[in-house]
């Protein structure tokens, strides 16, 4: 059963990724990604990781398994089962998060957040790595306009600190308009991007 975060842009960008990865083909799960040196399955295990990251600093509970920045590429179970056990635990502890409480852990830096920029911060993580997956696997962009302008504002305010660590790269120059192209290009992606012909 698929639990509701009380966070509507999180519950998007959850299904999102829940999307992208029930999209996958089963011979595609190897393929090259808009992460560098990243196959689907690593950048699967990567979003699951964050996402499990997320709820151990809001609960206390122990965090992933695998480091998500060194994924190994092998799964030991399906992959929508092994998604669907990190999206619950994220989404478990985010519906345990008051909106009005006036801040909560999280594992990006400074990690502490209002919970609404946490949740925005969570959100940003999965809704990127949905759009890693489906653009390497030929499915169409999951992000909307609406939800993209949403974690662009979220980008702004978490990602510029982050870029330091590698977890972003630098911004692409792209002129403003296109709000799925914009929030990419911010987070370092080329809104073009297209697997190499095999």
């Amino acid at each position: 059963m698929t639990v509701n975060t009380g966070w509507d842009v999180l519950d998007a960008a959850h299904q999102a990724l829940r999307e992208a990865v029930d999209g996958v083909p089963a011979d595609a799960w190897n393929r090259p990604t808009p992460c560098e040196q990243w196959t689907v399955t690593q950048v699967l295990q990567h979003a699951a990781g964050d996402q499990i990251a997320f709820a151990s600093f809001l609960t206390g509970e122990p965090g992933p398994g695998e480091n998500p920045f060194a994924p190994s590429g092998t799964l030991a179970e399906e992959p929508r089962a092994y998604l669907e056990a990190a999206l619950k635990r994220s989404a478990t502890a985010w519906a345990g998060v008051g909106k009005d409480a006036e801040e909560v852990p999280t594992p990006v830096p400074p990690n502490k957040m209002a919970p609404s920029l946490g949740a925005g911060a969570c959100a940003l993580d999965a809704a990127v790595h949905a759009w890693d997956i489906a653009l390497a696997t030929g499915q169409p962009s999951p992000l909307t306009p609406e939800l993209s302008k949403e974690l662009l504002e979220v980008a702004r305010s978490i990602v510029e600190p982050l870029r330091a660590y590698g977890a972003y790269a630098a911004a692409l120059e792209l002129e403003p308009g296109d709000e799925v192209a914009e929030l990419l290009a911010y987070l370092g992606r080329n809104p073009a991007w297209t697997p190499a012909a095999p």
